[in-house]
């Protein structure tokens, strides 16, 4: 497998009342096509800021993101937005919808706007997805007539529907109860299993310790890496999450 994701030297820096904020700086990082890899740190790191210059939804300072053998740096904004479209999904804390829409039309809306698909076929994709995910009931219903891990798998069939190549995920359980935060990561990495590559930014060993590789981020550097390989059976995260906590106790968390 080749490497889909890659920064290169990736700096972020803000102007904050006139005085430089460098919020990432010399970044190096590299993930795999199929690979499960999990950003952590302190509060203020620039976790979440990594996560958005890599995906082109915000513009880095100094360096290079290479997303699937392209410079992101070298796209004009409307090229970024069809690779986002069409190569990347997104699943957040905040769990952003459409609040007209249902359910159904808020999961499909990616497919209609990409044009790649009748959407008679993007419709049967949905309905699939939904039904895999256990929400085809809440089909029609609107987003403040579920719950909020009902929500979440339905946003995490959005960040599907276009078979993207990379997930990305800032704090998709964060919102959630612990049952909810379960059933999101089942399907995370039952996703990651069939060939989606997902990158996550998690404050909770539990959720990381589902990931192949923990990579900890310390004032906007990378601090140190943990490869946990795949994980096998979902009953295994238990035990991964204690080496998981004896990692991070020994990064300083």
């Amino acid at each position: 497998m080749g490497i889909v994701l890659e920064t290169k030297d990736l700096c972020k820096t803000y102007i904050i009342n006139k005085q430089s904020n460098n919020v990432l700086q010399n970044v190096n990082l590299s993930v795999e096509e199929g690979e499960f890899v999990s950003i952590m740190g302190p509060s203020g790191s620039g976790k979440s800021t990594l996560l958005y210059c890599v995906s082109g939804m915000d513009k880095m300072t100094a360096g290079k993101v290479l997303f699937d053998g392209e410079n992101l740096s070298d796209l004009s904004e409307k090229q970024l937005l069809k690779i986002r479209l069409n190569k990347m999904g997104f699943i957040f804390q905040q769990m952003y919808m459409m609040k007209k829409l249902c359910i159904m039309d808020n999961i499909v809306l990616p497919g209609y706007e990409a044009k790649r698909e009748p959407r008679q076929e993007i419709n049967r994709r949905a309905e699939d997805l939904m039904r895999r995910l256990g929400i085809m009931e809440i089909a029609e219903r609107e987003i403040t007539e579920v719950s909020g891990g009902q929500l979440q798998r339905a946003c995490l069939c959005r960040a599907l529907i276009n078979n993207p190549k990379v997930i990305f995920a800032d704090e998709p359980t964060g919102a959630l109860n612990s049952k909810a935060s379960s059933e999101v990561m089942d399907e995370l990495v039952k996703a990651n299993k069939e060939g989606t590559t997902i990158l996550m930014v998690t404050h909770s060993e539990k959720v990381a310790s589902c990931s192949d590789r923990i990579v900890y981020l310390v004032d906007g550097n990378i601090q140190g890496e943990l490869n946990l390989g795949k994980l096998t059976d979902m009953q295994d995260v238990s035990s991964r999450e204690r080496r998981v906590k004896r990692w991070l106790e020994d990064m300083g968390w």
